[in-house]
């Protein structure tokens, strides 16, 4: 009876002691990220001219999804090198990213374009990716995604926070990786659409609390940025395993071998916004896809801390329909909806002005998103160690 109170109580303790140590973490970083967040300081308008950029975006037949990021990045306030790798597109992605170049050539903007005619995979993207940064000439390289939208002071706000700490702590370990925020956007009415935007900001939380805590295990590949030095410290980007998730590969490759910093940024300055999943379906698979990548991790610290953290989400969820057998479980799913509160007052916190806002509907969504997520997880936990297959593109991809 002891061991089962310790086992019950000690859940619940322990993963409210994780979550507040993770959010401590994120605080952590919102300190360290405040000073570069202030785009009128000097300090950071007098380096932006030093550092060369190249921003490496693959497409993969994103013509219905492209527009807002080619308009976007014709903006910008910082001039970088555009690298497009168009992989065996066959929808009109080819004819927009042509106009795109004499767009950019027109203002001034280095900006050219990879074909590939096959690609071997195992995972389609990190093939792609390794091509651009092959053809990059960039001391920093910079990573977005076809469906999204960049801020227009998103090149200098990425490269601000990377050059910060080697400039401000120049003794320090070197900042090799800063990972910014993702949202995505509301594209409809109901329950579907405001989750998936609420699913993000708790998803980046989990992520900046970890690297706050010196843990980075993972990032959004669609707002990323890495120093040359600090890829080639890892043996290049063709060193990294294949992975569903390459950009969480990446992360962790960069903090255990090649022992760099990574940064997180804190503050909605150089935010991405990403397009929607229009069904169920799709975004069970994304979600399922970044979930194995955690669960199955080729780097072990970054596994080991995905799996805690999932199985104890899970255990406290699965707990919920024994209740009637054994009432004395109430612990175990108390601790878990206690850490959903404490994820969604740090997520309007710090990126309310990202989050959809509303009257009562859009407020009583929020608190059935509180609810429903760690039962989303548990069931993507599960099925991840089912062995259920996720697809990029259409095209399975291996765990």
């Amino acid at each position: 009876m002891i061991l089962f109170d310790i086992f019950r109580f000690g859940h619940g303790i322990f993963f409210v002691s994780l979550q507040t140590a993770l959010m401590f973490g994120f605080f952590m970083e919102w300190i360290r990220d405040r000073k570069a967040a202030i785009p009128e300081a000097d300090f950071y308008i007098q380096q932006e001219s030093k550092e060369k950029v190249s921003v490496i975006i693959p497409i993969h037949n994103e013509s219905a999804r492209m527009e807002g990021l080619l308009r976007t990045l014709l903006v910008q306030s910082y001039n970088a090198q555009i690298i497009f790798v168009d992989d065996r597109s066959t929808d009109e992605s080819p004819q927009m990213l042509a106009q795109f170049v004499l767009d950019a050539k027109a203002r001034g903007i280095d900006c050219c374009i990879i074909t590939l005619k096959e690609n071997p995979g195992p995972n389609r993207k990190q093939f792609a990716l390794s091509r651009g940064i092959t053809e990059a000439n960039g001391d920093f390289l910079l990573f977005t995604d076809g469906d999204c939208e960049v801020p227009p002071d998103w090149i200098r706000a990425m490269v601000n926070r990377i050059a910060e700490h080697e400039a401000m702590f120049p003794s320090n370990k070197k900042t090799g990786a800063v990972i910014g925020p993702v949202f995505k956007k509301k594209q409809g009415k109901g329950f579907f659409f405001l989750y998936q935007c609420y699913d993000h900001v708790i998803r980046y939380n989990y992520l900046a609390g970890a690297i706050g805590l010196g843990a980075a295990g993972g990032g959004f590949g669609n707002n990323l940025i890495i120093s040359r030095k600090a890829l080639d410290s890892i043996g290049g980007y063709d060193a990294i395993p294949p992975s569903p998730t390459e950009d969480a590969a990446l992360v962790s490759q960069l903090r255990s071998i090649g022992g760099t910093r990574i940064r997180a940024i804190a503050h909605p300055d150089a935010a991405v916004e990403t397009e929607a999943e229009k069904t169920w379906r799709s975004f069970m698979n994304q979600t399922l896809r970044w979930n194995n990548g955690g669960l199955f991790s080729p780097e072990p610290l970054t596994r080991f801390n995905y799996n805690l953290l999932m199985l104890v989400i899970s255990a406290g969820i699965l707990a919920i329909p024994l209740l009637p057998f054994f009432p004395e479980l109430w612990p175990m799913p108390l601790g878990v909806f206690i850490v959903m509160i404490e994820n969604t007052i740090a997520a309007f916190a710090l990126f309310r002005k990202k989050l959809p806002q509303g009257g009562i509907l859009i407020k009583s969504g929020y608190f059935l998103t509180l609810l429903f997520t760690p039962v989303y997880f548990t069931l993507m936990t599960l099925m991840g160690y089912a062995g259920i297959k996720t697809t990029w593109k259409n095209k399975e991809i291996k765990n």
